[in-house]
């Protein structure tokens, strides 16, 4: 048996306490816990302890001190029940403490896997171009089960998900530069694709763009492409060969078959 000879303050940490114990030979630290247990197990100086007492006690500080961190942790933002784990899992808890904080948390409903998908959900359509294929990557990486994530996804409706992907293929063809009209729709439905828009989606999106820019700014582009493609090619060959061979690479970076020839015309001589 051992009985407490002090309780003291931590110089730190106010709201924990330092418990000293003699064993019979004379005082020695034994252990620390919180104000909350030393408070549920009124701890105080003359106290007896056994063995198993105290390391009972132990056990519940740990537990605790852990279960702080998880609410720590949870108040930057909502987690999902994976991302707990990693989390305590990352600080050395014990893994039946890890499973008991957890039950706690969700009994505290300051866990929900569908409540997280929900406001993640709702976020992304807020803050990012994301469609929701990627949408439901992310989910599926937190530790969201399928069905969970497919459930949150009803909240980013058709016409939210259409008109999030309009806005991003305008900006996109502003910013085309001096490529050809029909190479920024292919570029343009790639990329949809690859921010996880479904095909039907992109499919209306691509059907619904803006008219074609003006002619001037896409002969602008032709100049452009075609002055680069005849420096590439001019000092190897020349008359109907280079005109070839300038019409085909022209016509690969998807530009008018009408345009490249005007464009071959006012700047290649045939000899």
């Amino acid at each position: 048996m051992a009985k407490i000879t002090r309780i003291t303050t931590q110089k730190k940490k106010k709201d924990r306490f330092n418990i000293f114990l003699d064993f019979g030979q004379g005082e020695s630290y034994g252990f620390s816990v919180s104000e909350d247990i030393l408070v549920k197990e009124s701890l105080h100086k003359g106290m007896e302890l056994d063995d198993g007492e105290i390391k009972a006690l132990v056990e519940k500080d740990d537990l605790q001190k852990s279960y702080t961190l998880a609410i720590h942790y949870l108040s930057y933002r909502m987690r999902s029940e994976k991302e707990i784990r990693d989390y305590l899992d990352k600080k050395e808890t014990d893994p039946e403490q890890i499973e008991v904080i957890v039950d706690r948390l969700y009994k505290e409903k300051l866990l929900d896997d569908q409540e997280f998908a929900n406001s993640l959900v709702r976020s992304r359509i807020h803050t990012s171009s994301k469609g929701p294929l990627m949408i439901k990557k992310d989910l599926i990486e937190k530790g969201v089960s399928a069905a969970k994530a497919e459930e949150a996804l009803t909240n980013y409706s058709f016409e939210d998900q259409y008109e999030k992907a309009m806005k991003f293929a305008e900006k996109k063809l502003r910013s085309g530069g001096k490529k050809s009209f029909r190479q920024q729709v292919q570029n343009l439905q790639q990329t949809l694709m690859q921010k996880g828009f479904t095909n039907n989606v992109v499919q209306e999106v691509i059907a619904n763009l803006p008219a074609q820019e003006e002619e001037d700014a896409e002969w602008q582009a032709v100049v452009y492409q075609g002055e680069k493609v005849l420096r590439k090619y001019e000092r190897k060959a020349e008359g109907f060969e280079l005109k070839q061979k300038v019409k085909g690479a022209l016509y690969r970076k998807g530009f008018q078959i009408d345009e490249i020839q005007r464009f071959i015309e006012e700047n290649i001589v045939e000899e």
